[in-house]
């Protein structure tokens, strides 16, 4: 007995799309494969560029030692941002600079490229913020722990590889070492990778804030205002 005309017209339909998922499925695993090397590759080049750069800053502190003199680094590009006053007795000019660095929330944190404007802007706000300057490995820990894409005005958790690719793969960014490395370096695609960054949500640091001394400036004993390096072990603290 022949198969009716309706059935044939299923099965080839459903043949055609099992056909279909097969071949999207093998060149998912294909684009996910030449993504993980590309990321691999990228990552060891990375990591002997920031070695090159460790041993070059060593190698001219020695130099300087041995001629009697002093090795003075580049100065810093990024600082991180840490709000860590409310809403309260916030002045309209602080909070306006607080929008504008993505600060809407307690315990929020963002990369800031450091500039003239910027430098201003963050003295603005010095009695609600604290700030300093981040190394790679707190770069590396927000990113990996606290790190969210913003995709299409959502807020998306950075779990693979494919995330940032959907964000920044117009800017040459794939993975999250390409990611890292253009925050670190304060490369040409900074703006684009910092905006793509959902600002960090960070818990309140281990032991808390002194009610005492949470109002007053770092260098008077308090937490607000600028800390430079110290505010690797703050966020260490609060991740």
């Amino acid at each position: 007995m022949k198969a009716p005309e309706s059935v044939l017209k299923k099965q080839a339909a459903q043949a055609k799309i099992a056909a279909q998922a097969l071949a999207d499925s093998v060149a998912a695993k294909e684009a996910r494969a030449a993504t993980k090397e590309l990321a691999m590759t990228n990552g060891a080049k990375y990591a002997a560029e920031y070695a090159a750069a460790e041993k070059e800053a060593i190698d001219n502190r020695r130099k300087a030692k041995a001629a009697g003199g002093f090795y003075v680094p580049a100065e810093p590009k990024v600082a991180l941002v840490i709000r860590i006053r409310g809403i309260i007795g916030v002045h309209p000019k602080a909070k306006k600079v607080m929008q504008l660095f993505r600060l809407r929330q307690i315990h929020n944190a963002t990369f800031v490229r450091l500039n003239e404007a910027t430098i201003r802007m963050l003295r603005l706000i010095e009695p609600y913020v604290t700030y300093g300057i981040p190394t790679r490995a707190t770069i590396e820990k927000l990113v990996y722990k606290r790190g969210f894409g913003k995709i299409n005005k959502c807020r998306i958790p950075i779990a693979e590889n494919t995330v940032i690719q959907d964000g920044l793969s117009a800017h040459g960014i794939n993975c999250c070492a390409d990611l890292i490395h253009e925050l670190v370096t304060v490369g040409p695609a900074f703006k684009q990778a910092n905006n793509f960054l959902w600002p960090f949500k960070l818990s309140s640091p281990l032991g808390g804030f002194s009610k005492k001394t949470k109002l007053l400036h770092y260098l008077e004993g308090g937490e607000a205002g600028n800390r430079g390096e110290e505010i690797n072990k703050l966020v260490k603290k609060m991740l």
